[in-house]
């Protein structure tokens, strides 16, 4: 099964490393891109032999932060430079302040985009000896060049040099063979993006620039040749320059052929998708693409206030055909709590992309990230902001306090039954007729009533509750409603009894076709056969990354 903590590492063969490169992953299935490129770079941009003082350490967000530790100082490092972002800064800041007070001559530089904005506002840049801001491909060599080897830095904040990207050293030859085997493998074609989404730090890059696409192209296909199967690309618009996107489709299209258990995700510009793409993109297997679709708003109000260009009418098109036309999986995206949003145009901005019929549709909250331009709406739009990680929204000017509570409980319950998958029949009776965000939004408010809960729910309770709901709230007759959580449930592959199905199942003959492996394509079922439930991990931290 997928490992839900790495394994101890092992030190160096001298039992030191002058310099540790680390960071605090949300789950083991991830790998950092960022400090694989700070360590192809150590070299190139910090002088010959800076990389055999080098170390890389993942560790996982939950773990003991003393054990962190241990393993750090057992190492005897000089410099250590921490990677940090939202979802770990406050099990960062821990590990340095622990670090600091053990050993404060060690030297902490930051770097990520959680540090690299109001830097002088957070306790774990003031705890830190240096923070890299922006781009630290070539600074972060640099400085540790100069702590190990002098002259010392005068400055604490340094602003990350942007080179041209032919300059920098490639990382994928850092992935090691227990990350192909077990994790996914973060790749990027291009960086930056042209977009100027006033939520995401993207709005702060000026274009996006593209490596040479010759290079990459090598990079994937040794990646390939080493074993690499699953490919997560981290571009904002791979979509932008039509001609590089078809030469990577065509790159994984032909090698499916005969490795069918490829896996490769991309986020697209929801309204650009020539025919050539499509072309492509119709030719792939079951199993083997996943889009992510970012929508966010079909306001064209909102959409104009924050920056973002988006075409609704191709949009919707586009997203139509990828779902009919072709077998990619589509995860589309919306965001609640953006300025000027009011419940019900959310809620009718949700129902036209329900009717779109995507597999799954991820809707989050808005958060303020660090440096963003979203921050220009705050007076006008009343906008509150948990001051804590990760920063959520918790009111403005058209939502307030308690519905915004409403919705991200209706996020989890969201997440806990239509983007599951195990619902797919029962789903239909709770969304529909007129409005699926209506009818959800009252299942979640009186799932919230009648449990007081978010998480830990067992999946039988939720059959349960279901029913009850479908039948005594909503009026549908319970052999509608029994015979469409049955199917559901038979899918599964669970084996308790819900209350509501107990009679069903009782006089229900155990077969083969019951068993989860039976419902499973053969693709799936390869897909499967290395690591169980592996590539269904790496699909949703795929998305969810």
């Amino acid at each position: 099964m997928t490992q839900s903590a790495p394994p101890p590492t092992q030190a160096p063969p001298s039992g030191r490393a002058r310099i540790v490169l680390a960071t605090l992953n949300a789950k083991y299935i991830h790998a950092s891109l960022g400090l694989r490129y700070l360590l192809a770079n150590m070299d190139k941009h910090g002088g010959a032999g800076l990389r055999a003082q080098t170390v890389l350490r993942e560790f996982v967000i939950g773990q003991p932060a003393t054990r962190m530790v241990e393993e750090l100082l057992a190492l005897e490092p000089e410099v250590i430079g921490f990677g940090v972002y939202i979802w770990n800064v406050v099990e960062t800041t821990q590990l340095v302040r622990l670090l600091k007070t053990l050993r404060p001559g060690i030297k902490i530089v930051l770097g990520g985009p959680e540090v690299s904005h109001e830097v002088e506002q957070q306790e774990i840049c003031r705890l830190a000896d240096h923070v890299v801001t922006g781009w630290g491909d070539v600074s972060f060599p640099k400085l540790c060049r100069a702590l190990l080897d002098g002259p010392q830095p005068l400055m604490k904040v340094i602003v990350g040099e942007q080179p041209a990207l032919s300059e920098l050293a490639m990382p994928y030859c850092d992935y090691t063979a227990e990350d192909l085997a077990q994790r996914l493998l973060y790749v990027e074609a291009s960086r930056g993006c042209p977009f100027k989404c006033e939520f995401c730090l993207s709005a702060l890059d000026k274009t996006a620039w593209a490596f040479d696409l010759d290079l990459f192209m090598a990079e994937i296909e040794a990646l390939y040749q080493r074993g690499a199967r699953n490919f997560k690309f981290v571009d904002r618009t791979f979509n932008l320059k039509i001609d590089n996107s078809v030469r990577i489709l065509q790159f994984f299209l032909d090698r499916i052929k005969t490795t069918p258990e490829i896996f490769v995700h991309f986020e697209v510009v929801p309204d650009s998708l020539p025919d050539r793409l499509k072309d492509l993109i119709a030719q792939f297997p079951d199993g083997s693409l996943q889009f992510e679709v970012g929508i966010q708003s079909f306001n064209p109000e909102v959409q104009q206030r924050i920056s973002r260009k988006q075409d609704n009418d191709k949009t919707a098109d586009n997203l139509r055909w990828l779902v009919v036309q072709s077998r990619a999986h589509v995860h589309a995206d919306l965001i609640f709590g953006l300025p000027g949003e009011t419940l019900e145009s959310f809620g009718e901005g949700f129902d036209r992309l329900y009717a779109l019929a995507p597999h799954e549709i991820q809707f989050g909250i808005l958060k303020r990230l660090r440096g963003t331009p979203i921050t220009r709406h705050t007076d006008d739009f009343a906008m509150v902001y948990d001051p804590q990680t990760p920063y959520t929204i918790l009111q403005n000017s058209t939502v307030d306090f308690q519905t915004m509570q409403r919705i991200k409980r209706f996020a989890r319950y969201w997440d806990m039954v239509a983007n599951s998958g195990r619902f797919s029949a029962a789903l239909r009776l709770l969304l529909e007729p007129v409005s699926a965000f209506g009818h959800f939004l009252a299942f979640s408010d009186w799932l919230w009533l009648t449990t007081a809960k978010t998480h830990e729910f067992a999946l039988e309770k939720l059959v349960d509750l279901i029913f009850h709901h479908l039948t005594e709230v909503r009026g549908l007759s319970e052999s509608e409603v029994r015979t469409a959580l049955l199917a559901d449930y038979l899918a599964s592959g669970a084996r308790a009894r819900p209350q509501s199905l107990a009679a069903l199942l009782q006089a229900r003959p155990q077969d083969a076709s019951s068993s989860p492996k039976a419902s499973r394509t053969a693709r799936q079922d390869r897909h499967l056969q290395a690591a169980p439930g592996l590539r269904s991990e790496i699909q949703k931290a795929a998305a969810a990354a």
